[in-house]
């Protein structure tokens, strides 16, 4: 039998392998005041999670990033909406991340971006299939 050994960059990664997501349902005041906290001093809502019940956190910088999950109905409807192949999801992502940061220019403004002056959440064109 022939065993393999880990690449020593890989070998730490097994506790967190093990690690066990854990969902929290909550009132929507528990839910603002965590993402609120976490917001103002630059964190994860997870480290703030963390942080309130005095768990560890990474003190390693991590690469700032927005993250979305996306359906096969979501990638036609963007496809669409940019004139693009539904499987060119390079260029769809490419896109996308042009629209959040024209979103983020217009939300630094004084008139704030869509729904964001009114306190509702912007809800941009939909999710395809609801009305």
């Amino acid at each position: 039998m022939n065993v393999r050994v880990k690449p020593v960059r890989w070998q730490g990664s097994d506790e967190a392998i093990r690690a066990v997501q854990v969902a929290f349902d909550v009132e929507e005041a528990v839910l603002e005041a965590v993402r609120t906290a976490a917001f103002a001093q630059h964190v994860s809502t997870s480290d703030q999670i963390r942080q309130v019940l005095g768990l560890a956190t990474t003190s390693r910088p991590k690469r700032p990033r927005l993250t979305v999950s996306l359906s096969g109905a979501d990638y036609e409807f963007l496809a669409s909406r940019y004139g693009l192949a539904a499987d060119d999801r390079l260029a769809i992502k490419e896109r996308a991340t042009r629209d959040l940061i024209a979103f983020a220019s217009g939300a630094s403004g004084a008139s704030g971006a869509s729904g964001a002056s009114s306190g509702k959440k912007g809800t941009g064109l939909g999710k395809p299939g609801r009305k």
